[in-house]
């Protein structure tokens, strides 16, 4: 593998954003720090309490601690990495896992002059032929097939002109996505990370996928990521089926806000 330090490349700083991300952190930290050894890898904790913080120190991991909430600890993120003087973060969530190729992808592709912004490929670790397909439609960038799960690398001086994450539980990763492409061209990195397929395992591959359109569709059209995130998280298929159908309707989520529970 070609290393970032060999290269004399721009210095690169990792995010990992979490929430009891127990069973999968290590894992994510240590794919990390085998791919980037001399950049510093930030787990954001949310408030975990299954080990996370633990978990990610153990594997070699900086730790910081945030206000629960994706786009919030993006944004803590970003400023530990700010303070160390990389040029560049690459954003991961904390069931993804990067490639074994990574250093050598991302050495390859922030070496060019015109480079602001990129994703990688997504596959998921469960072999069904839905997602495949799915996954196999990342190589293109649109606002249905670029999300965060797929590690989101951005040069620094960019991520700062155009605000940063919103500070949003759901959909900051299509917000600032959309940002991107307003101001640069946003790459596909010629390599796959490997996400976690819990939820669709959970809930059901067709109706998980279904509920992510719909809940995209909801956030293009103006609906709150704050009304959409207590659909989605902690679990989608932990809320009754009521509660989802309400949040969905426009109507009805104006009236009343669905509860969680």
């Amino acid at each position: 593998m070609t290393s970032l330090a060999l290269m004399k490349l721009p210095a690169i700083a990792l995010v990992i954003p979490a929430l009891h991300e127990g069973a999968h952190i290590r894992e994510t930290v240590a794919q990390a720090r085998a791919q980037f050894p001399d950049a510093p890898v930030f787990v954001v904790d949310g408030g975990s309490r299954d080990g996370t913080v633990a978990l990610a120190r153990a594997a070699g991991a900086e730790i910081v601690e945030s206000t629960r909430g994706r786009g919030l600890q993006c944004r803590a993120g970003a400023a530990a990495a700010a303070a160390t003087g990389a040029a560049w973060v690459l954003f991961l969530h904390a069931d993804t896992r990067l490639p074994d190729n990574a250093g050598e992808v991302v050495a390859r592709f922030i070496a060019r002059p015109e480079a602001n912004a990129a994703t990688f490929r997504l596959r998921f670790d469960a072999n069904d032929w839905f997602l495949r397909t799915c996954a196999w439609f990342t190589r293109f960038d649109t606002v249905f097939t670029r999300f965060g799960d797929q590690g989101i690398l951005i040069r620094r001086s960019c991520y700062e002109t155009l605000g940063g994450f919103p500070a949003w539980p759901l959909f900051e990763d299509v917000e600032l996505l959309r940002r991107v492409r307003r101001e640069t061209k946003l790459h596909s990195l010629p390599a796959s990370v490997t996400t976690s397929a819990r939820r669709f395992e959970h809930r059901g591959v067709l109706r998980q996928q279904w509920l992510n359109v719909r809940l995209l569709l909801r956030y293009l059209g103006g609906a709150s990521p704050e009304t959409l995130a207590a659909i989605y998280r902690p679990d989608p298929a932990s809320l009754p089926p009521k509660a989802v159908e309400r949040a969905l309707d426009p109507v009805s989520a104006r009236a009343s806000p669905p509860s969680v529970g």
